[in-house]
């Protein structure tokens, strides 16, 4: 409207040509032929009154024309719902609307009224977001399968997405799941693909991150809150069915699926190692691709503005840990995961809170730490420190050790030897115990005679564990006791060389 001021006035005012009015405003002259028409055609002149101002100049020049009354407009709110899904663009709405109303609008129009109805109906806030503010994430709504090489099963990964709030710089990565370890894994990736922490990391209110939803004071999963603060970051839930709180990371997903996984979509993929390959490559071009409204690149933007921001990361990245609680047992024992971890004894009977890594238990009481361990993945396996023993309970085992090798000893040297064995074999003191409890209790089930025949026998086989002992009892005696020298496994069962030729 400056220009069209700017135009009556110098052909009214100063009585210049259409051409020299185009040159001077560099405007087509067909487009100052057109203005002065329509002012001719509604009456306006120089000097305009000091009334008209730029809406209503607008309106006279150009007023709208109004709609027939027999076109069926289209429904905008469902229009503003179906834009929402994955893939759904305009066009294809009014593609759609059109093949109901043939009479309707014609695209440029069906744009302008939903322009229109959005302003009308949700006026946006725009932030401003400052360098190395904010970190938004989120999922992608599509999935992409990758195809099991041995049975052909398609089992779908997902697509997270992470982007810095002030330079739009963009990282994405495949995850099996969306579940507390694939989702803090991916946390972490991205941070150190970003190469620094930001102040803060808006996620949405998947389970994963958040405990129970709130407007106001949100409760976060434990392992969520203890990764924000190994790296020092704020964690700030979007609020829920508000997308708009993370309007940033919407619109790089809706990116991401039109010019990552659209260009995928033919490919196959056999390994999510593959498959996030593929996503690297398009990645790095679609963060180096121009920007068409701005100078420069998600990149360029990013080692400009985001990148001196960040604040650095920790030496050790961070690791997922699992919380769970347990009780001491009377033997000063936790049960985790159907294996067994010593504690000081003095907390038996106590509710402790245990911290699972990949490789080490932590147990804490009232946010103190009374022991790790190395992890333990065999079933009813024992972590024992003699430190977490009572003093009365150390000479205990000692003595009991003593005790029952002077029985064997008594027995034959043959059992003796067989409990040492024992006690040099396994780690754990009580298990050993356990095991030459019940090899000198065969001495009172069959005879002490029997016993020794057998602990010679497995001395010489190398089995000297309980069930061998008593299977060499009640098998039937393929020498005479104690002759270890004429021992023979030769039996019906083995084919023997001559098998083979």
């Amino acid at each position: 409207m400056r220009k069209i001021r700017e135009l009556l006035r110098l052909k009214f005012d100063l009585g210049l040509s259409i051409r020299k009015i185009a040159a001077s405003l560099v405007v087509a002259r067909s487009t100052v032929k057109e203005c002065l028409d329509r002012a001719a055609a509604t009456g306006i002149s120089w000097p305009l009154p000091e009334e008209l101002d730029d809406p209503q100049l607008e309106a006279r020049l150009y007023p709208v024309k109004p709609l027939a009354p027999d076109i069926a407009l289209p429904d905008f709110a469902q229009v503003q719902r179906e834009l929402t899904r994955p893939g759904v663009t305009r066009l294809l709405l009014w593609q759609e609307y059109k093949a109901q109303h043939p009479d309707g609008l014609q695209y440029s129009a069906f744009c302008d009224q939903y322009r229109r109805f959005c302003a009308a109906a949700d006026p946006v806030m725009r932030f401003e977001h400052r360098a190395g503010e904010k970190c938004f994430v989120d999922y992608a709504g599509q999935t992409v399968g990758i195809i099991d090489r041995h049975t052909g099963e398609i089992r779908e990964a997902q697509i997270f997405v992470a982007v810095l709030g002030c330079s739009n710089y963009t990282y994405a990565e495949a995850t099996w799941t969306q579940t507390l370890p694939d989702w803090l894994g991916a946390h972490v990736r991205a941070l150190e693909f970003f190469g620094g922490a930001p102040g803060a990391i808006v996620p949405d209110n998947l389970k994963s991150g958040v405990d129970r939803a709130h407007r106001y004071e949100p409760d976060l999963n434990r392992a969520y809150a203890e990764f924000a603060e190994h790296y020092g970051v704020a964690i700030l839930p979007a609020r829920v069915r508000k997308p708009r709180d993370k309007a940033k990371v919407e619109n790089s997903v809706l990116i991401l699926e039109r010019w990552i996984l659209a260009r995928l979509r033919d490919r196959q993929f056999f390994s999510i190692t593959e498959l996030n390959s593929a996503i690297d490559a398009l990645l790095m071009e679609s963060n180096e691709r121009p920007f068409q409204k701005l100078d420069g690149s998600r990149r360029s933007r990013f080692l400009e503005l985001d990148q001196p921001a960040l604040k650095a990361l920790p030496a050790r990245a961070y690791e997922y840990a699992q919380w769970k609680c347990a009780k001491v047992h009377p033997d000063y024992h936790i049960e985790v995961e159907h294996a067994y971890y010593s504690v000081p004894y003095k907390h038996i009977g106590e509710r402790v809170e245990v911290r699972m890594t990949a490789r080490m238990i932590e147990i804490f009481a009232r946010r103190q730490l009374l022991a790790s361990h190395a992890r333990l993945f065999k079933h009813g396996a024992r972590a024992t420190l003699d430190a977490h023993r009572p003093a009365n309970h150390r000479a205990v085992i000692d003595t009991t050790i003593e005790r029952l090798l002077a029985r064997a000893q008594v027995i034959a040297p043959a059992v003796a030897a067989v409990l040492t064995e024992q006690f040099n074999r396994k780690r754990h003191p009580e298990e050993a115990l356990r095991v030459a409890q019940g090899i000198l209790r065969l001495a009172q089930d069959f005879s002490p005679q029997q016993l020794a025949a057998a602990c010679e026998r497995a001395l010489a086989l190398k089995a000297c564990s309980y069930r061998s002992v008593r299977a060499l009892i009640t098998a039937p005696a393929a020498t005479e006791p104690g002759d270890t020298r004429q021992l023979s496994l030769v039996h019906e069962n083995v084919r023997g060389s001559d098998y083979f030729h």
